[in-house]
């Protein structure tokens, strides 16, 4: 087999989301003939509550490298784990790559900064090497503007690293396409030096079947026998806001909706950690819905406390983007799940026709900005057809065949295809 080292500083039992990306690459890619080594930092040294249950997820054949960190000072000078462990991933990587003759390094990002280890090892070893964006590294979040603000200090320190960091890739990748194009306008010599392709995350059947072999049961809402209860799981895009909005204003105005559904929003918050960090809260209050229709869970909980939750509920609720790129993957995990979708999105995103055309449930697509106010007319009714649908979903009746690109394993097909053709 080809060897190829994945270098992420977060793996199980961290349970950041990103965790996710490289473990199931790593599970999958043998069967494409890639060896996967992954280098990470020891768990003793992150700062988010560890999730051991994840640890049974990973395939125990797979070779685990761990490296030292420096530990978070008080205060908290530099909390970024690509940071604390740079020169120590450096160092191991290229004992790594010299001692098992590796022909390829790939780097998942965030960590933003473990980007420029693939151009220093470049050059000090001569590795081909890829990065992969989970999240876009030069973006305009919002307070972007302001001037000399953190977000605008952080967009002006990547828009200096980034271009150094990709200078020498020959593999880009992304969960969406457009999480790197804009970086390919800006650099466009990587458009005919580099490898490029778009792989969203994939749903994996075998982390549903280890469910039934755990006392996990859902703590965060009870089963209502008179409600549709929709779950909405993980972080809220930027651009999601304007989408949600007009939802909950098309639910104030058709108060026969509050006897009859309840939206449970899960780890929205503002930071991982926070249990008070609300962001879903304060729209659902100025429009009379909190605590009735709307429910919010800021905190992360574990991944797989979570598809407890997703089997727990009647539905799962999807929200787009006023951004064409972004493509949810949860799709995939709501089908395993074997509940009916709810999903807002945008008319580009490419899971729009899917979930339409494979009985998985009901989608409303707007246009972007400009067709927010369209969502406000249209919801409701989605909403009450859902809600008639939903009684009679048969999960036998779902085409599984139109969810297969979004198999894990389709994933890492793609990713071990764009490897081939470097190799």
């Amino acid at each position: 087999m080809k060897k190829i080292l994945i270098l992420y500083p977060h793996f199980p039992p961290s349970n950041l989301a990103g965790v996710h990306r490289p473990r199931l690459f790593a599970q999958h890619l043998p069967s494409f003939g890639w060896e996967p080594i992954i280098l990470t930092v020891d768990k003793q040294y992150y700062e988010e509550p560890l999730d051991y249950n994840l640890v049974k997820l990973l395939p125990p054949s797979l070779r685990i490298e761990k490296v030292k960190a420096f530990r978070v000072t008080s205060p908290r000078m530099i909390g970024d784990i690509g940071l604390r462990a740079f020169y120590q991933l450096y160092k191991k990587a290229k004992e790594i790559i010299q001692s098992d003759k590796v022909d390829f390094l790939y780097i998942p990002i965030p960590s933003f900064y473990c980007a420029l280890l693939g151009r220093w090892l470049h050059h000090s070893t001569g590795i081909l090497y890829g990065i992969d964006y989970i999240d876009p590294w030069v973006h305009q979040f919002p307070g972007t503007v302001r001037l000399f603000s953190r977000h605008w200090f952080s967009t002006k320190i990547a828009q200096l690293l980034e271009p150094i960091a990709v200078k020498k890739a020959s593999l880009i990748t992304g969960v969406a396409a457009g999480y790197y194009e804009p970086m390919l306008d800006r650099n466009p010599h990587l458009m005919l030096q580099a490898q490029c392709g778009a792989m969203p995350y994939g749903g994996e059947q075998a982390d549903h079947d280890l469910l039934s072999q755990l006392n996990i049961q859902s703590y965060l809402f009870c089963k209502h026998p008179n409600k549709i209860q929709l779950v909405y799981a993980g972080a809220m895009l930027p651009k999601a806001y304007g989408p949600l909005e007009a939802i909950f204003k098309s639910i104030q105005l058709n108060p026969e909706i509050f006897k009859q559904v309840e939206f449970h929003f899960i780890g929205t918050g503002k930071s991982t950690q926070d249990p008070n960090g609300f962001n879903i809260k304060p729209l659902a209050e100025k429009y009379g819905l909190w605590q009735s229709v709307v429910f919010e869970y800021p905190q992360r909980i574990p991944y797989l406390d979570v598809l407890i939750h997703l089997q727990q509920a009647d539905g799962v609720f999807i929200l787009g983007s006023t951004e064409p790129h972004y493509t949810p993957s949860k799709i995939y995990q709501a089908v395993l799940s074997k509940k009916p979708l709810l999903a807002v999105l945008h008319s580009h995103c490419t899971a729009v026709n899917i979930i339409r055309n494979s009985n998985s449930g009901s989608v409303l697509d707007f246009n972007g900005e400009e067709g927010v106010s369209d969502i406000f007319i249209n919801f409701c009714p989605l909403l009450n057809e859902f809600i008639s649908d939903s009684l009679n979903y048969v999960t036998a009746k779902v085409d599984q065949n139109l969810f297969s690109q979004y198999s894990a394993k389709a994933v890492t097909k793609k990713l071990a295809n764009l490897l081939n053709q470097l190799a």
